[in-house]
């Protein structure tokens, strides 16, 4: 009885001890995978907030970023944590592939931004470039105004930034003429660049030239980007070549065709370049511009503009 007590207390030492030493090798294998899981937790919140500083908004696919710089990639939910898999090692390999996934995503995306933000940046610069291309005409006496390319036939016109088209001072009318002129009424409506651009047309239609420059010189300058600009220009080249100024004429109708060769009186300025070039007894210049009419213009030069276009090209001799 006394050797069966002692066996017994021996058994049970050996079954606790045996135990002490599996929860002994236990806890550091358990505390080396809740360290690995507290990383990839981390690297994970970390991503989430770095796709939402990529994808700003507030609509279902974008969020504001849960981790705010210098913090701790904590604030974890239950709903962030993935599913556990069958092994942890497993569970590690497929959420290191997300991670990976996530991340090129997020680098193509930045790069498509940055070749966005070029492009947008290289249009700008072309814009602007355009924009401040000086636009006047040189003395023809002195340089050539109308220079065509052989495979292209564009107009090029080479001057200096200081040159541009300037009206003459207007005599002091007499006061028959200011009587005359005052009796032209000014429209008065809710848009006021087109106010001015009327009143000049009405001026040039009634015959005052001189006044009809110095409203529409007003109306280009104080609206260069009204939707008339293009009538305001080639009508302003009208008042000189019909009071017998076809040199300041031509600076005017090729400015406005230079600008926007597009645009509503484009084309009528080209054909009265030519028009000014006859008057100035510049016949190959005068070619040039006809045939640059003809053939940027077709349809216009065989339909709306094809009496003046045929009249101007009976006036001269092109090879």
């Amino acid at each position: 009885m006394t050797t069966a007590f002692r066996i017994f207390p021996l058994r049970l030492v050996g079954v606790a001890l045996a135990a002490a030493t599996i929860v002994t090798v236990s806890v550091p294998a358990m505390a080396q995978d809740n360290a690995a899981e507290a990383r990839i937790r981390k690297i994970e919140s970390e991503v989430r907030a770095l796709q939402r500083k990529v994808f700003p908004g507030g609509d279902g696919r974008f969020f504001e970023p849960q981790i705010a710089p210098g913090t701790e990639g904590g604030g974890v939910t239950a709903s962030n944590i993935s599913p556990p898999a069958t092994t942890a090692v497993t569970d590690i390999l497929v959420r290191l592939d997300a991670l990976e996934g996530q991340l090129r995503t997020l680098t193509a995306r930045s790069e498509e931004q940055a070749n966005a933000l070029s492009q947008l940046e290289m249009r700008l610069v072309t814009l602007e470039t355009a924009t401040d291309a000086p636009l006047g005409v040189p003395d023809p006496a002195s340089a050539d105004i109308l220079g065509l390319a052989p495979s292209t036939t564009t107009v090029a016109v080479a001057a200096p930034a200081s040159a541009q088209p300037a009206p003459p001072p207007v005599a002091i009318p007499s006061p028959t003429r200011l009587a005359a002129v005052q009796e032209i009424a000014k429209p008065q409506t809710d848009d006021a660049g087109d106010d001015e651009y009327s009143y000049g047309f009405r001026l040039w239609n009634a015959g005052f030239y001189p006044e009809a420059r110095q409203q529409l010189t007003k109306f280009v300058e104080q609206y260069p980007t009204h939707s008339r600009i293009s009538f305001g220009r080639n009508l302003l080249g009208r008042a000189f070549l019909d009071d017998n100024l076809p040199e300041d004429a031509a600076r005017w109708f090729l400015r406005n065709y230079q600008a926007n060769k597009n645009g509503d009186r484009a084309a009528d300025s080209l054909l009265y370049l030519g028009a000014s070039m006859i008057a100035m007894k510049d016949t190959k210049r005068a070619c040039i511009a006809l045939a640059e009419f003809a053939e940027t213009y077709p349809l216009i030069a065989s339909g709306r503009l094809a009496d003046e276009y045929q009249a101007n090209r009976a006036k001269v001799t092109c090879s």
